[in-house]
Formats: C-alpha cells, structure tokens, sequence
C-alpha cells in the first residue's frame, strides 16, 4: 500500500496561495549534434557533429551550440570540465546537453594514472619506531600537463571566504586537506594529514608539501596495478566560464570526482555560475570534494546588478550522492523548484561549522519549492538550510531521514518577514550534534529545583533561529534526539538591519509527533501556536514553553489549561516502524505498555492508529492561516488524521512512502 501523499496539484501552491510559477516549455531545436568518445577515429576526421561524424568530446559541441541546439552525448567516459559558451534564448530555445540514451554518461573531474612506484624516504613511525613489514604504500609523480593551471593537490579546502569560520569551535584539518581526491575502483581513498598515518590507515593517501607526488595505501596492502586508480585533476564538471549563461538545460548526465573546495564561494560540480532558467534532471553527482550543483549567485562578494535575474532553475529527479560539504547550494536564488531528488551522503569533511554546509543550503530564497525529495544520511550538517531572508517558501512531501550526528534536519534561520510552510514532510532519526561528555550529572533530585533546562543537547526536526512566522503543518515527526519543534530569539543577529528575529508567530498544526527525546515542541514564548498535534510514546514535560523565566514543561493537558494550546491534540501510545532504506512505514499496537506514574491514568492515551480521531481540516488551516486549498486540495475532507497519511492507515501494512513519482 502506498501512502496517501498530497496532490501534484496541491503541493504547487505556495503559502500565500498562489500557484508556483512554472517557466518551461516543450523545446524547439533546430540543430542536434552529435557526441561519441567511443566512436572509432572520430578524433581523426574532423568530425561536423551529425550522427554519421560525432565530435569525440562535449566541449567541442559546446564551443558550437546556441539557442535552439540539442547536444546527444552518447554513452561513455568523458574526461573533461565542459564549458558551455551560450545560452538559450528562452524556455522554448535552450541548450539542451542531455544523454543519448545508450548507455551511461559520465563526465569526470579525474584521470587514470598507472605510473606507481613504491613509496620511500618517508618514515611510517615516529623516530625510533619499527615500521610493519607488511604495509604497502606506492607513490605517484603527478603529471603537470594534466592539470592545466588547476592543481587540486596543491590547494588546501577552503577558499577565500573565512569570516565566518569559528577557529575555536571546530576540528581545523578536514578545512586544511588539499582538494584533490583518490580513487580506487570508483571508491574513495581517505586523506590523512601525515604520511605515518598511513600505516594506521588501510585505504589512505596522503600529499606532499609541493603537491606534486600522492602517496597512498590501498585497503589490504594491494598492488595498484591490479586496480583502476583514479586521481581528480579538474574543479568541476559541467561550468561556464561566462557568467549569466541562461535557459541551460543539462540531462541524464552522471558527473563524478570533482575537486571542488568549500564555499563560499559556491562553485558546484554542476554549476549555473549565476545564471538563471537553467533545467538540471535526472543527473547523478558522484564524490563531489564539496559542493554538487550551485544555482545562486555564487558570493556574496559579487557587484549585485538590481535587474539580473538569480535563480528561477529547476533541480529534478537527480541522485547527488556523497558531496563532501553541500549537495545543492544557491546564493539569493528565487523560485527554485527542487523536487524528486536523491540526496543521500552529504557532509563526509566535516565543515558544519563553515556555516555553509547542507544537503541544500540556500540564502534569501523567495517563492521556492522543494517537494517530493528523499534526504537520508546526511552527516553532520542540516538536510535542508534556509539562511536569512526567506519568503513564501514551501517545503512539501519530503523524507528527511537519518541525520547522522546532526544538529537539526531543517533550520530556517534569521527570517522576519512573510510565511513559510512545512507540510506533509516525514522526518525520522535526527542524532544530534553535541559532546554527550558536556550534559551535567544530576543524581537523585539534583535536578528538580533548577529553573533553565540546559541546552547542550540538540538533535531538531526543525529548527527556527531568529525566524518568525513558521508553519508546520501535516507532519510526521519522530525520534529526535532533542526537539521535534525548537526556536530561540536572536535579539543582534540582525543589529545591522532592520531589527532581530523573534521566533514568534510560529504556528504548529495537525502533526504526529513520536518518541522526540526531549520535547516534542520547544516553544521560546508564548506568542505561538499549536493546535491539532498528536503526540505518541512522549514522555515527561514534553510541551516546553522557555521564556519568560522560569521555563514551563508540561504535558498535553497542562498545555490547554495553562497555555490555552492544541484544545484539538490528542496523546497515544503505539509503535511505528520506518525502514529508511526500503522507505516503507507501518503503524504497530503498542509493544510495551505505557508509564502508569500517578494521573496517567486520568488522561486517554489512543493505543493504535485505528483510535485517533480525525481533527477539522478548517481548524487546522485557521489555527495556521493557511487557505484550506492550500494544504488540502481543492476538495478538501471536512477532517484529517494528525500526520502526513490521511485516512485508511491499517495496522502493521507497510507503507511505501517514497514520495517521488
């Protein structure tokens, strides 16, 4: 049984209630050229590009094609950065570069190499150590023609923006690495920062000072010869040198092992480089060093011209997999539409507290939407990141799982003005981000006189930070290790502007919150709502109001009498059960009886599914002012279930909840 997942047609409204503005348009093309690095001797006869005479390189093509042209790369490996010299025109006349259709398409960053010699004059101890016999470890002298004024082993990680960067918090190696990478059989090597390392290492590489030999061992001391080892020699993989390209569109393409650095700026595998109108589908970024794709403005270092169009691009059923910092990054990008993607792996360097770091981290996003997509494994950085600024956003239908040591899964920072709109999302497994070594010892009754409950321990489903006016709505929210719901004030953030972020006039509304560790909601005041919520298997003061001092923890009937909150919600006790690989959900009868501390048993607690009750649709959507359309459909039922499902929720059938088409 599939999961009732909103309308296509529901999710394309925006908050305020007006349709997302679609662009694109059947294409016209008047001329198709032809790509084949496989096609014999089309080096050697000055190939026109026709099917019969293929260019033997993409670049070629692009060097040639203008509004109105279709590139067909045929199936094959690519070794190059393709550099695209014109846009489109409009909607109707892009430059499509898409595959062929015959087989994979990949463009790489990197080049084989098979000169190995043994590696020597380099101690695998401190002074005095024995070295093991049994390590292997190869050296290799880099060729300077491959790299043509880009040598990614010379350059360290971060790039020329460290404002930000809080020396004192953070791990400073990962941003010290050089950007080159290794590969063996397509499988990355770990970087170490001293050769010896490499004997503690299985599977590591390491890089000279002038960053002219890698050494590296391969995992169970094997002979490179007898492997396809891989080195990346080039930034990015499919990138204008000339900014403001337009109506771009680029498909089916698989672009792997590009050497990018962290941003800012944002320089992606794939890169729009501050174009607007661009279509990136059905593509796949494989082991991108930092960043996958950028649809934004790149920095904001930039001279901003008031009447340049930034954004307006469309990111769809594309699979970005293992990007080091960021999978899709975009600097004052309006209306961007990200929907059907795969994006699973982010965050392997370690740089969250770059502040630029996420599976999607975007800045000033206006009339936006992101639905249908599949987040999972992204390691310590947030799934999805709206920094400052954003404005009738919604963020609809997504799988936001297992963030691995993760702060929170979305965080909406720093945005005063306008509506935006988290609905019918499922988030389940945020670990958390904190030093467990830091939580206070509170033995006995140590604890229960304190008025401030303190905040080392994180782990949010989402997160407000200075930003007023979230909604949350139709959610499944579960197992976060902090806060289902958490917000602060941030009086200063903004001193420079206008004023600083409240975080109030958030408004929570029709969600099933499950097994959130700490609380369930965090409010930081009481200039918020909650109406509608269910909350299963929650335990404690689980309703949480901050400010003014001291703190409140209540649990649901307290949180009506006292806080007049979710006259509408409901408490149950019941198992569910998330496969996050196989993305199937099922409601289970209770597993372990519940708590029976004095009055638990003067308060109804539904044991499955099956004894919700339905909650108004109409209370929902006045408790969130939301238009009823907008979250329901046109046609509406009079009553939902707490929850992304609707109705029709059987005990223990799996639910396939793969939202994309």
């Amino acid at each position: 049984m599939a999961a009732e997942w909103i309308s296509e047609q529901t999710t394309e409204l925006l908050p305020d209630g007006t349709r997302f503005s679609f662009w694109e348009e059947e294409p016209v093309f008047d001329r198709t050229y032809h790509v084949a690095q496989q096609a014999a001797g089309t080096a050697d006869r000055n190939p026109d590009g026709s099917e019969e005479s293929p260019f033997p390189t993409i670049q070629q093509a692009a060097e040639v094609a203008g509004p109105g042209t279709r590139v067909l790369i045929h199936a094959g490996t690519y070794r190059e950065c393709v550099r695209p010299k014109k846009g489109g025109s409009d909607a109707a006349h892009p430059v499509s570069y898409e595959a062929a259709g015959d087989g994979e398409v990949f463009i790489k960053a990197s080049e084989v190499v098979t000169d190995f010699i043994p590696s020597t004059g380099w101690s695998c101890t401190f002074p005095g150590g024995l070295a093991d016999p049994e390590v292997r470890i190869y050296a290799h002298h880099l060729d300077p023609d491959m790299f043509r004024g880009y040598n990614p082993f010379c350059c360290v990680n971060i790039l020329h923006d460290r404002l930000f960067i809080e020396y004192d918090k953070t791990d400073m190696s990962t941003y010290l690495n050089r950007r080159g990478m290794v590969f063996c059989d397509g499988k990355p090597l770990q970087q170490v920062a001293l050769y010896r390392h490499m004997a503690e290492t299985p599977g590591s590489y390491w890089v000279e000072a002038n960053g002219q030999t890698v050494h590296f061992r391969l995992p169970g001391d094997e002979d490179p010869a007898d492997h396809c080892i891989e080195i990346t020699v080039r930034e990015q993989c499919f990138a204008p040198d000339i900014p403001f390209l337009s109506y771009i569109r680029v498909r089916g393409l698989t672009c792997a092992h590009a050497a990018t650095g962290a941003p800012v700026p944002q320089r992606g595998a794939i890169s729009a480089f501050r174009g607007h109108h661009w279509i990136i589908e059905d593509c796949t970024i494989d082991w991108s060093n930092a960043v996958g794709i950028d649809v934004g403005n790149e920095c904001w270092h930039h001279t901003v011209d008031p009447e340049q169009l930034i954004g307006y691009s469309v990111i769809r059923r594309c699979h970005l997999k293992d990007c080091g910092v960021c999978g899709i990054a975009g600097l004052f990008a309006r209306e961007l539409l990200v929907e059907d993607n795969l994006i699973e792996g982010t965050g392997w360097q370690k740089m969250e507290l770059s502040w630029e770091a996420g599976a999607i981290k975007l800045h000033n996003s206006v009339n936006s939407l992101f639905r249908r997509n599949v987040f999972r494994g992204t390691f310590r950085a947030d799934h999805l990141w709206l920094d400052c600024g954003n404005e009738n956003n919604r963020i609809t239908c997504n799988l936001f799982l297992d963030g691995r040591e993760q702060r929170e899964a979305i965080f909406i920072e720093c945005t005063r003005e306008g509506i935006n709109l988290i609905d019918h999302n499922i988030f389940w497994n945020i670990e958390g981000r904190f030093d467990p070594a830091k939580i206070p010892v509170e033995p006995g009754s140590s604890g229960w006189y304190k008025s401030v409950e303190n905040d080392t321990v994180n782990g949010y489903a989402v997160y407000g930070e200075g930003t007023d006016h979230l909604r949350i709505a139709c959610n499944l929210i579960g197992c976060c290790r902090g806060s289902g719901y958490y917000a602060k004030p941030v009086a200063f953030r903004m001193s420079p502007m206008d004023r600083g972020g409240t975080s109030r006039d958030a408004r929570i509304a029709g969600n099933l919150f499950y097994e959130c560790e700490e609380a369930a909601i965090t409010f930081p005041t009481r200039d918020n709502r909650a109406e509608g919520n269910l909350y299963v298997r929650e335990k404690g003061g689980y309703l949480r109001v901050m400010y003014p001092a001291p703190e409140v923890c209540l649990h649901l009937p307290a949180w009506q009498e006292f806080e007049g909150f979710d006259r509408l919600g409901q408490e149950g006790w019941f198992d569910l059960t998330l496969d996050t690989e196989q993305l199937t959900l099922a409601y289970q009868e209770q597993s372990s009886p519940r708590p029976m501390w004095p009055n638990m048993n003067q308060r109804h607690f539904a044991e499955s599914m099956t004894e919700v009750k339905p909650v108004s649709s109409t209370a929902i959507c006045e408790a969130l002012g939301i238009e009823e359309r907008v979250l329901f459909g046109e046609r509406f039922a009079e009553t939902v279930l707490p929850g992304f499902c609707g109705e029709g929720c059987l005990v223990g059938e799996a639910l396939d909840i793969d939202p994309r088409r």
